[in-house]
């Protein structure tokens, strides 16, 4: 059995792919060369030549070949620019869950099986099972370092030709086995920022690429009645939930409602109005075997790492949209970011949240 393995120079995946040796595969370890800014070729996270020389380092440890692929177009025109563009229109995308879809388990899976692989393999902690011949999406069993969120939007295809082997450990556990394989990475710090903004602030990084964009005009900042209480810097400069920066007076403090880009609007209210407990969602990915209406039980992430919220209903509408009715309101949540419906510890299906 051939196992191609998805590596980025960190202890996760390099476990993994020791794992997969361990358990007798035939291994081939790839990584991805992703696209960056030019002259800032140091700081993408994802694949720096640091990271590059350590994955090649732990592959030559493990007797494995190992392939550096060149993903710089189809990372740019797939993650970078929908990243911008969904900013510019005052959503707030997790372009790490479209490059999961687009770029791991798209580009990369299709260079897999022309590698002749049996089974594509990462260091993401989840995992993957089979229940009545169908695959099943799981949290990892370390609760301080699940990842199964941002794997909410692959397909039981794409999922059928996974493995996860780190989703069966802890964090501390993967770094044992890591000292144990005397690899280098085994104390590397996790990467926390998204890959491609380097060192920027992602405000920063749009404004290079589109400074003109309505997100940076000036406007008002508005009550809930419509009654102007100051002036706001530019929309994308605030997230949905925000208390602090906002610069306007009150006994009590505002928070960010929502904001109206058609308006050029900033809309605050007080703590008890920026509870929600429906919105509404587009892009419906179910992975259950149930109709998403007839599984009770359900709870939602609204965002990674989020606490979950019990489910009232999920009701189809028209045009696919999907009604999501909460047992009780939640502040922070954001057109844009995926709601990931689970029952217990398995991901049943995911959505875009498109307005609340």
């Amino acid at each position: 059995m051939r196992a191609v393995v998805a590596m980025s120079g960190g202890v996760d995946s390099s476990v993994a792919a020791a794992l997969m040796v361990k358990a007798g595969y035939e291994v081939i370890g790839v990584m991805l060369r992703l696209w960056n800014q030019t002259n800032k070729e140091d700081e993408n996270r994802c694949c720096t030549p640091e990271a590059v020389a350590m994955a090649r380092r732990v592959a030559a440890r493990l007797g494995i070949p190992f392939h550096v692929l060149d993903a710089r177009l189809t990372f740019y025109k797939n993650i970078v620019e929908s990243f911008i563009d969904e900013y510019s229109q005052g959503l707030t995308p997790n372009p790490c869950i479209r490059c999961n879809q687009r770029i791991r388990w798209g580009f990369l899976l299709d260079q897999a099986r022309a590698m002749g692989a049996d089974v594509f393999v990462t260091g993401h902690y989840a995992r993957v099972d089979l229940q009545d011949g169908h695959p099943v999406l799981r949290k990892g069993i370390d609760p301080t370092k699940d990842q199964s969120y941002v794997l909410a939007g692959l397909s039981q295809q794409q999922l059928a030709f996974t493995l996860l082997p780190v989703g069966d450990y802890t964090k501390a556990q993967i770094r044992q086995i890591a000292a144990e394989q005397n690899f280098e990475v085994a104390s590397r710090p996790d990467s926390q920022d998204l890959c491609f903004l380097g060192s920027q602030d992602y405000r920063e990084f749009i404004a290079s690429f589109q400074p003109d964009s309505p997100g940076f005009s000036p406007g008002k900042i508005v009550d809930l009645a419509g009654n102007i209480l100051g002036d706001h810097e530019g929309l994308i400069h605030y997230t949905i939930g925000q208390r602090k920066g906002i610069k306007v007076s009150a006994a009590q403090p505002y928070y960010v409602i929502r904001k109206d880009y058609s308006s050029n609007q900033l809309v605050v209210g007080q703590i008890e109005h920026a509870g929600i407990h429906s919105f509404m969602l587009d892009s419906l990915n179910w992975l259950g075997r149930q109709a998403p209406q007839e599984v009770p039980g359900l709870t939602a992430m609204v965002r990674y790492r989020s606490k979950e919220l019990p489910v009232r209903s999920l009701t189809p509408q028209q045009a696919g949209l999907w009604r999501t009715e909460l047992e009780y309101s939640q502040a922070g949540i954001a057109p844009g970011q995926l709601c990931v419906f689970y029952k217990g510890d398995q991901v049943m299906g995911s959505g875009r949240i498109l307005r609340v």
